[in-house]
């Protein structure tokens, strides 16, 4: 591995995927370059997220993190059950849900032996067609894809998608948020904001209005496309960060007062 993604999260080699998590969580939150004014937030942001993609969702268990082989009877009739499911967390950037995508998963499968005690491991590559528009909570299930053996009912795996945090858009729904920042004078009077596509279109928008701390800009058709039609999408809702000057002059506060107060 060409770059040490560990020490990226600030965590060790044989941390677990809860630990990767919370280290991922934590970072992202702290250098989001939405959050954070720091001119090198931006390619922090790029490298927690690289080394989070690296790092987890790659493999795991088919029991599951909390799992072992303690497998239920079913009302005297011989057959032994695992736990229902398996559920793990699919985390997807905000691309892979706007264009759709295909992922391959590995799973490790416990697989018992006809006399019950012993098992091998085998693995499978489980894959998952993302379709553009998904939202956060959507379930994929695999059936009958955990342990196997004589007598067992293999569990059900199933993915639950989570939406990775974005450097530029937070999305709600089928709608995308961005916020621009602005100086005081431009949100006085007038400009044009810049909106980067997640399909890498330049979008200029103008803003004719008097820009206040609680006006926001809707750009109908530009979010998420819509799950039950892909054809079709959100909107964009452009929200403004108005940057105050730290500092006037005698001369430009005369100025100000001369313009606005009269």
């Amino acid at each position: 591995m060409g770059q040490d993604y560990y020490s990226v999260l600030g965590i060790t080699r044989n941390s677990e995927d809860a630990q990767i998590k919370q280290a991922y969580r934590r970072l992202a939150l702290k250098h989001h370059p939405l959050k954070s004014n720091e001119p090198s937030s931006a390619e922090i942001f790029r490298q927690i997220a690289e080394a989070y993609d690296v790092l987890s969702d790659q493999f795991f268990d088919a029991e599951g993190s909390e799992v072992d082989l303690n497998f239920v009877g079913l009302q005297g009739r011989g057959v032994k059950k695992q736990d229902p499911q398996v559920e793990r967390d699919l985390y997807l950037s905000l691309e892979d849900l706007f264009f759709g995508c295909t992922k391959k998963i590995k799973i490790s499968r416990r697989v018992l032996n006809e006399d019950g005690y012993s098992s091998t491991i085998k693995d499978k590559i489980l894959t998952i067609d993302v379709k553009p528009g998904w939202r956060q909570g959507t379930r994929i299930t695999f059936e009958k894809e955990g342990d196997q053996g004589p007598n067992i009912i293999p569990a059900d795996i199933i993915f639950i998608v989570k939406e990775k945090l974005h450097p530029r858009f937070r999305r709600e729904n089928d709608n995308l948020f961005f916020v621009n920042p602005i100086p005081l004078g431009k949100a006085l009077t007038c400009c044009t904001v810049e909106v980067r596509t997640l399909d890498d279109r330049l979008l200029n928008i103008p803003i004719n209005d008097i820009v206040h701390p609680k006006y926001f800009k809707k750009v109908p058709g530009e979010g998420m496309p819509l799950p039950e039609d892909p054809t079709k999408k959100g909107d964009l809702f452009i929200f403004f960060d108005i940057q105050f000057p730290t500092r006037l002059t005698p001369q430009k506060k005369q100025m100000l007062r001369q313009a606005l107060l009269t």
